[in-house]
């Protein structure tokens, strides 16, 4: 799978993920060859570019729920950027709500894991993609924590707002995709400001969404709340959720740290972030479940056989030169061996190997 610019793109290359419309319609399906109107339409949706497989590279394996993942990503990008930019623009937000519901209906309901993936973003469409993907997270994550509906509620709609400031910044700081310097942090304070200033009472949004915003916001630029106010948990779940999008996304310009990565800093930083809200987001997102393709600390690539539950970070896992088994859960091997990383496909999604895990198990 290589990924080709949308002015690169040729006749009779065979499309590695499908393409939806805004409606969420689909218009081209996995596999499919480029024509020439398909090149046109590409170029017209503005998209950067496509994945596209190589000659000989067979489809990679995709559940129906993955698909639906994307599918309902390209619809919420759609429509959240249509509602942030009505704020801006000082009208009514007509879809808010809906958005907001169906994030909960689709995510917030959940009794079982799934596949976090993320899309590319450039500095036109980072913050939409950002602030959806995050409500998609805090909707996880809250169902994880009991809340109840209105608080969910609140929890999603904040996330979907929290970012808007940075659509009025400077192209030059934009473009930096959160990775601001001492100088730029004022800037970004400033508009993130603005942006809270543009959700005004008549937009019929409610106070404590504003006030969860407001609270991520001192935390973010201002060292924390200091002011002797106690930090909502909501302000914590979308903090929690923030950052593991942010890390986490595939940008331009920026390699992406992994969902191990970011997981550890999460766990190792207790006094920045809540305990109990990573572990939700842990028993939110597929990480490293059966298939899933590691690699070890003494550089020897391995497959995860049988998840940890009580600790994500020490599975068993089988190394593929050696065929040795590495219990993780095992303090003595933990100590002479951990996982480094996750091995990932060009598209940045985990790479799973299950047919070697079927053959593995089919040898027990």
């Amino acid at each position: 799978m290589i990924f080709v610019k949308t002015d690169d793109l040729k006749y009779g290359m065979r499309l590695a993920k499908p393409i939806y419309n805004k409606s969420g319609v689909l218009l081209y399906e996995r596999n499919t060859r480029l024509t020439i109107q398909g090149i046109e339409s590409v170029k017209n949706f503005g998209l950067l570019g496509l994945y596209i497989l190589e000659p000989a590279e067979p489809v990679p394996p995709m559940t129906e729920e993955d698909l639906d993942f994307e599918r309902f990503q390209t619809m919420a990008v759609f429509s959240i950027r249509e509602e942030l930019d009505n704020i801006i623009a000082g009208k009514e937000p007509v879809n808010l709500k809906r958005l907001m519901n169906a994030i909960i209906v689709n995510y917030g309901r959940l009794n079982h894991k799934i596949n976090f993936t993320q899309s590319l973003r450039s500095t036109t469409d980072y913050v939409y993609k950002h602030v959806i993907n995050t409500a998609i997270l805090c909707a996880l994550i809250s169902a994880q924590t009991y809340y109840t509906p209105n608080e969910q509620e609140e929890v999603v709609m904040a996330a979907l707002l929290h970012d808007i400031g940075k659509l009025l910044l400077p192209e030059k700081i934009r473009e930096k995709f959160d990775d601001y310097d001492t100088n730029d942090l004022p800037i970004v304070k400033k508009f993130q400001s603005d942006g809270l200033a543009l959700l005004r009472p008549e937009l019929s949004i409610d106070s404590g969404v504003k006030r969860i915003i407001g609270q991520i916001h001192k935390m973010e630029y201002d060292d924390g709340v200091d002011d002797g106010t106690k930090i909502l948990k909501s302000a914590k779940i979308l903090k929690v959720a923030n950052y593991f999008d942010t890390t986490t996304s595939m940008k331009l310009s920026h390699e992406p740290i992994s969902e191990i990565a970011a997981i550890k800093h999460l766990l190792l930083n207790k006094d920045e972030y809540d305990e109990e809200i990573v572990g939700a987001l842990i028993k939110s997102i597929n990480i490293l479940t059966p298939g899933v393709c590691i690699e070890l600390s003494n550089g020897e690539k391995g497959l995860v056989i049988s998840e940890n539950k009580k600790n994500i970070l020490r599975p068993t896992v089988l190394g593929f030169t050696t065929n040795t088994i590495y219990d993780l859960s095992n303090n003595g091997v933990y100590r002479k061996y951990q996982i480094v990383d996750i091995m990932k496909t060009m598209d940045n999604r985990i790479k799973i190997d299950k047919e070697f895990l079927d053959e593995y198990m089919n040898r027990q």
